[in-house]
């Protein structure tokens, strides 16, 4: 088993995953920066450090102006997060790059899923708004003791769409970058549900990201490293943890395209059993489980939608203490959609522990059904476009196909939803 180790990761889940722009080179001399002044003497806890999982030595300890595989040159370090995805930029090429470690499982599973989608031969149109694979690349551990660090590098991130979201004053998309994105994303999952026979399984904001097309804001980054080397930490003599540097903003609003990202979780075949998704967004399947299907990622895109367009959570799931409860998320369910089918709460028996036998919700631990419905929970829209914003959103809610739903609020087909806006100061949202 290998070590989880990285080559500048931001850890999924459990573990942290931190950020490095790269620079392909043929040079195998690493570079020297003016550094001396930005090391921090006998600092706080910096960055990924103050995550309660982190354990340094569990990580391949990327240095800026390290050469990488004899391709790759560290130039600076974009961030870090428990979910957030992998970048590692290049002169050539921008991508990120995931070693095997704990869970290993991860990163062979993304392996995995390439493997199997690039032996398709698909023409669907979906395929252009998945992230690809360019190449895999392995490390020897730093430890000494054989093991191997596998590495995907992948094509040009930018920023998140929740990153995108919180560009705006209110903190929300608006209805054109809404209608933009869901399009893409439905398109994706078309090609993943419908002919990979692929359950991608955590789909939210973090994992939706924008391609670069304006590569100038690469040669900015580093530029702005060598001018200005990123503040550090020396924790020993083979480990330094940096802090990170943003991308710019793109110029004359060359925006890329928003794609679906980070197959880690993706599970391929019909039919799976099992824990999956971020707690707010598990599917009631999930909750119950009950086998389920690709139906749970499009469950994913209508809590997702929520949290895009009205900047709040459809739901909480938590408790009067705040403590996170899956009888009230169900109660919660209940209270937008109404009581299951009974032939539905008998695929299972969890459904017990809050339905009767005639499919009656049970006041579990005295939880009450919540009196919710969307219509109140939809606050930015009214009239016709907030009918129309709703039916879209309807059969989502339901278990219905996604693909079926309303062309005219999408715009399915048509120039609008395909391509970004002209100007994204033009659609700024108050």
């Amino acid at each position: 088993m290998l070590r989880p180790s990285l080559v500048h990761q931001l850890l999924r889940r459990s573990l942290i995953k931190q950020t490095l722009c790269l620079s392909r080179t043929t040079n195998n001399k690493a570079a020297t920066t003016k550094v001396d002044k930005n090391i921090l003497s006998q600092p706080p806890p910096l960055e990924e450090e103050n995550l309660p999982w982190y354990e340094a030595d569990q990580f391949y300890p990327v240095r800026i102006g390290e050469i990488l595989d004899s391709r790759y040159k560290v130039v600076g370090k974009l961030g870090y997060s428990g979910y957030a995805a992998v970048k590692v930029c290049t002169r050539e090429r921008i991508g990120q790059s995931e070693s095997a470690g704990a869970p290993g499982i991860v990163v062979q599973r993304e392996l995995q899923f390439y493997e199997h989608v690039s032996g398709l031969k698909s023409k669907h149109i979906g395929q252009a708004y998945i992230r690809g694979l360019l190449e895999t690349f392995e490390l020897e551990s730093p430890a000494g003791d054989g093991g191997q660090h596998l590495c995907l590098v992948h094509p040009p991130m930018h920023m998140t769409i929740r990153e995108l979201q919180f560009l705006n004053p209110s903190q929300r998309l608006n209805e054109q970058l809404l209608k933009w994105t869901l399009f893409n994303v439905l398109s994706a999952l078309s090609f993943l549900h419908d002919e990979a026979g692929v359950v991608h399984a955590d789909i939210n904001p973090s994992n939706i990201m924008f391609t670069i097309a304006d590569e100038s804001i690469l040669s900015d980054f580093e530029k702005a490293e060598i001018e200005q080397p990123s503040q550090r930490k020396v924790v020993s003599e083979g480990r330094t943890i940096y802090a990170s540097r943003k991308l710019g903003l793109p110029k004359d609003a060359l925006w890329g395209q928003p794609v679906l990202c980070d197959f880690g979780q993706a599970l391929i075949g019909d039919s799976h059993r099992g824990l999956i998704q971020p707690e707010l967004y598990r599917a009631p399947e999930v909750l119950f489980n009950m086998e389920w299907r690709s139906s749970v990622d499009i469950w994913n895109v209508a809590v997702l939608i929520w949290d895009l367009f009205e900047n709040r959570h459809l739901f909480h799931a938590l408790d009067e203490n705040d403590e996170v409860s899956a009888t009230y998320h169900v109660a919660e369910m209940v209270g937008y959609l109404g009581i299951p089918p009974l032939e539905y709460l008998q695929r299972s028996e969890v459904t017990k522990n809050v339905f009767d036998e005639q499919g009656r919700w049970k006041r579990a631990g005295g939880v009450d059904v919540p009196l919710l419905s969307l219509e109140e929970a939809e606050e930015v829209l009214d009239g016709d476009n907030k009918e129309q914003f709703l039916s879209f959103c309807a059969p989502f809610c339901i278990g219905d196909n996604a693909f079926d739903l309303d062309p005219d609020f999408l715009d399915v087909g048509g120039e609008q939803s395909r391509n970004p806006p002209a100007s994204y100061d033009k659609y700024r949202t108050t």
